[in-house]
Order: C-alpha cells, then sequence, then structure tokens
C-alpha cells in the first residue's frame, strides 16, 4: 500500500520549528510533532505503508490525512515532485508578508499615511521587485497580500502574480480602491487558477469621493465589488470614520453586505501623512469614534449581524459566532512575558521602498528609516536585524516600563500596552492611547451593556469587573 502526498502539499521547516506540512494553495503550515512528520514523509510513492514499521498511531494520522484530501493512494513508485519534498529554511518562520509592491496611486486620498498623491513614495524597479519575489521564496515566505499604493497599477502586475505563483507562494488578499478591478483582469486570475479576495475601501455611502479626492471613485467601487461577486471572488472592505462620514456606518455596512462583501474594519483617519493636511477640521477624537461605535452596536445585531465587523480597537463580532464577541484591546489574563505583537512574530510587511517593517502602520514613523532595505541585504537579515528584532521581540512588561503612565496605571495588566505600533505612533504626537481611552472612559462597561440589551444571548468576554 502506497500513498503520496497531493500535489498542493509541501514538507518544510524553520528554525525552531522544524516540521510542517504546508497548503501551497492557502499559504497555511500545519506543524506537526516528529512521528506525524515521520508519517508524511513516507507518503513519497516508495514506502509500503502496509509494513509492520506503521504502527496503529501513525495508521491513524495518516487515514485522517487521507480524509483531508492531504495524501491520496498510488502506484508504487508514483512518487511526488521535487518541490514537494523536505527542505528546512535556515531562518525564523514568517507566514505571510503584505507586500506595497507600489507607493504610487492614480487616487488622491485625503488620509493616505504614505502620502501617495505627492508621489513621495517610491516604486521599485522590475528586476528589485523579482529579487523581493526570491527572497520571499528563499524564507520559506508561503502567502503574500498585495498592496500599495495602488497595486494595479504597476503594469507588471501579472507577471509579479506569475512569479510569486511559480515560487508556489499563495496571494491571499488583493488591496485596491477598485478603480482597475475588471472583468479582463478577473479572467487573467481565473485562468490561473487562483481567486484571492478584493479587500477595497469604502469610505461611507455619499461620503467615498470626497475622502478619495475623484468624482465617481463611490460608482467604481460599487461595480468591483459587484463584478467581484458575480465572478466568485471573496470581498472585504475597509472604512475610515471622520465626523462627516460618522453616521452612515450602518447604511454602508447594509449596502456592502448586499454586495456580498463578508468583513469589514472600520478605523478613524489617522493624523499623519495627507490627513495631517487635509482633514478640513473633520478630525474625530477618540470619544467621538467610541460613542459612534457604540451607537452603531445595537443596530448591527438588529440587522441579523450581516458580516463580521470590526471596529478598530473597540468591538469584534462575526454572524458564525453570534453569541461570542471581542473586546478589541481587553485581555482577561497577563503574562508579561507575552509578545506584546504577536502579529509580527508570524508576518511582516514589506514597505514600497523595500524594507521589512512590523507593520503598516509602523512606515509612517520616523524611525522606519533605520530598517536596512531588502534590495541590499537578503530579507532573512533584514528580519534579524536589530531594530526589527527589538520590537519583534518586545515584550508587554518591557512595553509597560518604556511608559511612566503605563507603569502606574491599575488597567495595565488588561490592556498590556495595547498595540505596538498605535502606541509609538501616539506617545510621537502627543496623542491619547486607544487602549488608555478604552479603561478612563469606561468603555469596557459600556460595551457590554449596550450588547446585553441588543443580544441577551451574548456572553461578556470580560470576568473581572472594572
Amino acid at each position: 500500500m502506497y500513498y503520496k502526498l497531493n500535489e498542493n502539499y509541501i514538507l518544510r521547516g524553520w528554525e525552531k520549528l522544524p516540521y510542517a506540512l504546508v497548503d501551497t494553495k492557502t499559504g497555511h503550515s500545519e506543524f506537526l510533532n516528529y512521528e506525524q512528520f515521520q508519517a508524511m514523509k513516507y507518503c513519497n510513492g516508495k514506502v509500503d505503508l502496509s509494513l509492520p514499521i506503521i504502527d496503529d498511531d501513525m495508521r491513524e494520522f495518516l487515514n485522517q490525512a487521507e480524509q483531508k484530501g492531504i495524501i491520496s493512494a498510488c502506484s508504487e513508485g508514483e512518487g511526488i515532485s521535487e518541490f514537494q519534498e523536505y527542505r528546512e529554511y535556515r531562518t525564523r518562520y514568517i507566514s505571510s508578508a503584505q507586500w506595497s509592491i507600489t507607493g504610487k496611486c492614480n487616487y488622491k486620498c485625503r488620509h493616505c499615511y504614505m502620502s501617495a498623491p505627492e508621489a513621495n513614495a517610491p516604486e521599485l524597479s522590475h528586476k528589485d521587485i523579482m529579487k523581493i519575489v526570491d527572497e520571499l521564496a528563499e524564507c520559506g515566505v508561503m502567502a503574500v497580500q498585495l498592496t500599495g499604493g495602488e497595486p494595479l497599477i504597476r503594469r507588471d502586475f501579472l507577471e509579479i502574480v506569475d512569479a510569486l505563483l511559480e515560487r508556489k507562494i499563495a496571494i491571499q488578499q488583493i488591496y485596491t480602491n477598485g478603480a482597475l478591478v475588471n472583468e479582463k483582469l478577473l479572467r487573467e486570475l481565473d485562468n490561473r487558477k487562483i481567486h484571492p479576495e478584493f479587500n477595497m475601501s469604502y469610505d461611507g455611502s455619499g461620503w467615498h469621493d470626497w475622502l478619495r479626492g475623484i468624482p465617481g471613485a463611490e460608482e467604481r467601487v460599487n461595480n468591483a465589488f459587484r463584478l467581484c461577486r458575480d465572478m466568485g471572488f471573496p470581498t472585504g472592505a475597509e472604512m475610515a470614520i471622520h465626523l462627516g462620514n460618522k453616521h452612515t456606518i450602518r447604511e454602508s455596512i447594509n449596502h456592502l453586505a448586499s454586495l456580498g462583501v463578508t468583513h469589514i474594519k472600520i478605523s478613524h483617519a489617522a493624523k499623519i501623512g495627507e490627513w495631517a493636511k487635509h482633514s478640513e477640521d473633520k478630525n474625530i477624537t477618540l470619544h467621538e469614534l467610541f460613542q459612534t461605535y457604540l451607537d452603531y452596536i445595537p443596530y448591527y445585531y438588529a440587522d441579523g449581524m450581516p458580516m463580521r465587523v470590526l471596529l478598530a480597537s473597540f468591538f469584534l463580532a462575526t454572524p458564525k459566532i453570534p453569541d461570542k464577541y471581542m473586546i478589541v484591546g481587553y485581555n482577561e489574563s497577563y503574562s508579561p512575558d507575552n509578545f506584546v505583537c504577536g502579529h509580527a512574530r508570524t508576518s511582516t510587511y514589506i514597505s514600497p521602498e523595500g524594507r521589512a517593517l512590523l507593520c503598516i502602520p509602523v512606515s509612517g514613523m520616523k524611525f522606519a528609516e533605520n530598517f536596512p532595505l531588502i534590495t541590499e541585504h537578503s530579507l532573512s537579515k533584514c528580519l534579524n536585524s536589530q531594530e526589527y528584532l527589538r520590537l519583534a521581540k518586545m515584550n508587554v512588561s518591557e512595553f509597560i516600563n518604556s511608559s511612566a503612565k503605563c507603569r502606574a496605571c491599575k488597567f495595565s495588566r488588561h490592556c498590556t500596552g495595547g498595540c505596538l505600533a498605535i502606541g509609538y505612533m501616539c506617545d510621537e504626537d502627543g496623542e491619547t492611547r486607544p487602549s488608555c481611552e478604552m479603561f478612563y472612559g469606561g468603555w469596557i462597561r459600556k460595551i457590554i451593556d449596550t450588547v446585553r440589551e441588543a443580544r441577551p444571548s451574548a456572553i461578556a468576554p470580560v470576568i473581572e469587573e472594572l
């Protein structure tokens, strides 16, 4: 009895995580113990799995793998491809990279953090882009999310897609303003047998054109959402809140749900980049933002939870688990040795000029220039640079102790400093951190009371009385 890995599964390993089964269609890695990994290695069409060396536990594991479509029976010697065979990368594990393949844009968004309308951000040459593709493959990064600027303005966009696919790097999402999403593009992706999610900004019914700086932007993004729905491409949305459009949240979410959008992230326009110059007195305070969020929550439940909603730094809920919700930034348990940013442990962001950073917000901070360029060094060296590791490995106690206010705060063991990037951004500008407003403004109790009234069956995620 012989088995082989199905063609989209490969065996990989990284420093401190040596045994992994990777699905190249999704970029997902499943980490295994030594015995499970050995069982997967035997699925190469060369080992007779009916031999006594296969014990009952291993046989059961293989049966489950067959049921999941990971392995299938084959003839002796049929084998697997060389690419599927085990390879260990001499670097730490990074599951995915969000990559700004350009800093340029065809819109003039008032809140652009990288000031793309002013062409301040660069666009790497095709040669340098291909170098980064190779670097991603050399580090075993199995998935990317392509963003910008506006990624679709690159003339070599499909060449980048093909280069990633040739190296079995899954393209999970494409972040775009939607203006260049058309049937031809979707046909090209469909021909390549990929259907990445298109994540498009929608900044309030009747307000989208104003924030995007281009007449007709709202009509174009609506058409893009419809086209993706009709051609079988999943979609998500992001919305930037300000004083002008804060009243449109309910209408906008219900409208997007009718277009097939399955999730939305809502956050306020941050006072960096273009928004610092072009907000026209529509900047919203944290108190006003949180009150806007709170006012929407009853409508969310009344409307049947139309999609997964993340109200940044405040509230998260999904119709898939209707009686559970999360108060963003609240931690019931506290461990001073936990890392502040779990995201940075397994994901990275590549900026338009080719820097490996922890996330997009870091690119708008003054110290971002201290991070080395991938085009001048290897990605592995950039991910292990002193500046990168200083932030990626920062634990809760170190982050809290860096601020006298946090050290003295009675809530610090529940907020654990909040988001690292947002914390630094607020500290640079002298702004109040969202986590501070959340606790000192009493918003946790307000959220619990509001949800309890709107959906009595929902379980509050807070044990201790605050």
